[in-house]
């Protein structure tokens, strides 16, 4: 393998350490090959948002895998998860599944240059939306020029027709509208950026940037791959009151499996196929198994109460470790939005 792993963040290069080989976890312990046991703060990067092992979640894949682990097919449980995303999430109608945020960011950017007949994609500084070409890409000299690869193996044409804005900034923002709003085909955003630390901004931001797409028919997708289910049922659309065009989601949905999803208005998502001209397809989308461990996975946080108890923990950590980190001869300073930290 690679680096000796199969996803670069595994490799543990940015702390400098050496990563632990995992034998099993339960709940909030990890222990691994040698017997180490670890407090478990990452939960596999977000989609363990009940721990290692729930007994539901394991009992539902359990039974799902039991009868069949993938048919090319519908089932009734991809719909049961379909109609609770739907149910949950403000102004969206419709979901298309796949397996991965990388393929629902990817799918979601080429819906929206399908329905608007644009080119250019727009995101912003410290935002992460996976690993497709066009939005591996670091910013140009200037706030608002075309982006450059930040990966080998990038070409610079698909580079040039993604923009890149400093987060946050409501003029660079306003510019760019004024001189290429009716070139852009989307913007793209985390709204609770937290691939780059937790970059939280101010609510009149995401206020006008819809308002700036609403203007220009530009397509607002919010990447709630990482708060999707996780800030509340809503995600951060519900929290802040600011609603997008589409959405896409991972990590939480699939409770622990490979899951990934994109929403939107049956308007918008009319034009994916087989309805409409705009291509997407996977062999695994929709996974029964995968499907089963979501749906308990949401029912659980729905039935009790569970993102109360998310920011709960979320205060109790804060109130905890805050002190700590004041009194600390080294700078730090801990920022946190519900159990996002």
């Amino acid at each position: 393998m690679p680096g000796g792993v199969s996803s670069p963040v595994r490799a543990f290069g940015a702390v400098g350490g050496t990563p632990p080989v995992i034998r099993w976890a339960k709940g909030t312990q990890v222990i691994d090959e040698n017997g180490h046991k670890y407090l478990d703060f990452v939960g596999s990067w977000g989609p363990l948002i009940l721990g290692h092992a729930h007994p539901a979640v394991v009992e539902s894949i359990q039974r799902a895998s039991a009868r069949g682990t993938s048919y090319g097919a519908p089932t009734s449980i991809e719909i049961k998860l379909a109609e609770e995303v739907v149910d949950s999430y403000p102004g969206i109608e419709q979901v298309r599944f796949v397996s991965s945020g990388t393929e629902a960011v990817m799918s979601a950017v080429r819906l929206a240059r399908g329905v608007t007949g644009r080119d250019i994609i727009v995101k912003f500084s410290g935002c992460y939306h996976g690993h497709s070409d066009g939005l591996l890409v670091a910013a140009g000299s200037g706030l608002t020029t075309f982006g450059k690869p930040s990966s080998d193996g990038v070409p610079e044409d698909f580079a040039r027709l993604t923009i890149v804005l400093p987060l946050d900034d409501t003029e660079a923002l306003l510019k760019l509208f004024k001189e290429k709003g009716d070139c852009i085909a989307a913007v793209i955003i985390e709204p609770v950026p937290a691939n780059n630390g937790l970059l939280l901004q101010r609510p009149q931001f995401l206020e006008a940037l819809r308002a700036q797409c609403t203007k220009y028919e530009v397509l607002l997708i919010f990447d709630e791959v990482i708060s999707g289910f996780r800030l509340g049922r809503g995600g951060a659309a519900e929290h802040y009151g600011v609603i997008p065009d589409l959405a896409t989601f991972g990590k939480v949905i699939g409770g622990g499996m490979p899951v990934g999803a994109f929403a939107g208005p049956k308007a918008t998502m009319k034009h994916l196929a087989p309805a409409g001209g705009v291509y997407q397809a996977g062999t695994l989308s929709g996974n029964p198994v995968a499907m089963a461990a979501g749906l308990t996975t949401l029912s659980l946080l729905k039935s009790e109460n569970g993102w109360h108890a998310l920011e709960q923990l979320g205060s109790y950590l804060e109130n905890t470790l805050g002190p700590v980190l004041a009194g600390s001869p080294m700078p730090a300073k801990l920022c946190r939005l519900g159990s996002l930290f």
